[in-house]
């Protein structure tokens, strides 16, 4: 039976980090202690849902958890130190705090410690999100107990509507470019005078020819796309952002 431990304090941990190439131990206290913190754990790191939606969406959000009175996001896993550092690394999320329950024991602590012999994983941490005031945790967010890896409740932006239920989410924006258009130099400067936050893809690198065609029905860029809409080019961005 999961735990929900609402109410209670975080256990005492002493979790083993690397920092460059020193050993740096790191305390519940100087994670919690004094500070509000929301925490996400997950099965591991490198696996598909951890890497595709619950990392990223929490790094993307950190801002706005900041404006809202958090202090730090954790990022938690029954990994060790060197694979938590590689993967931060790879999910270029350096706001968030990336901590190693390498032995289980915070998890086991919070009672959320669970088999995964059927994967080959050992004993791995369930599912879970919460926020810690002072150490003390005020809400959890326990996926349910069924078959598989369930992911539909410690997501972010579900913590995000607890802590600030009225907080607009920001865009979903992505711009296709190509080195040397001035257009899309146009684009990117239009959002960044907006305060729109992007992601940039380069043609050659990030997409061919062929993608373009496939995905905007275009042959020219910069095409800018606003939370699953394209909206064209340097002259469409400008019209919509006229008429937001």
């Amino acid at each position: 039976m999961l735990q929900d431990r609402t109410g209670s304090r975080v256990p005492e941990v002493t979790f083993h980090t690397r920092s460059g190439h020193e050993w740096v131990d790191v305390t519940t206290n100087d994670i919690f202690a004094g500070k509000t913190v929301v925490v996400f754990s997950l099965p591991g790191a490198f696996t598909p849902t951890c890497s595709s939606s619950h990392v990223p969406r929490y790094n993307q959000l950190m801002p706005l958890f900041k404006q809202h009175g958090v202090d730090d996001i954790v990022c938690m896993s029954v990994n060790d130190t060197f694979v938590m550092n590689e993967w931060q690394k790879t999910q270029n999320a350096e706001s968030l705090r990336f901590i190693p329950d390498g032995n289980g024991e915070f998890t086991e602590g919070m009672g959320l410690l669970v088999e995964k012999d059927d994967l080959g994983f050992g004993k791995r941490s369930w599912r879970y999100s919460m926020l810690v005031r002072d150490g003390v945790v005020e809400k959890m967010f326990i996926e349910p107990e069924v078959d598989g890896d369930p992911f539909g409740v410690s997501d972010a932006d579900t913590m995000l509507n607890y802590i600030a239920p009225d907080a607009p989410k920001p865009l979903n924006v992505t711009v296709m470019t190509r080195n040397g258009c001035p257009f899309c130099s146009k684009a990117k400067e239009a959002l960044k005078a907006a305060g729109i936050a992007y992601e940039e893809l380069l043609l050659n690198r990030d997409y061919t020819e062929m993608s373009l065609r496939a995905i905007a029905n275009a042959t020219a860029v910069p095409q800018v796309f606003i939370d699953g809409q394209l909206i064209g080019g340097s002259d469409k961005l400008e019209e919509w952002l006229k008429a937001r």
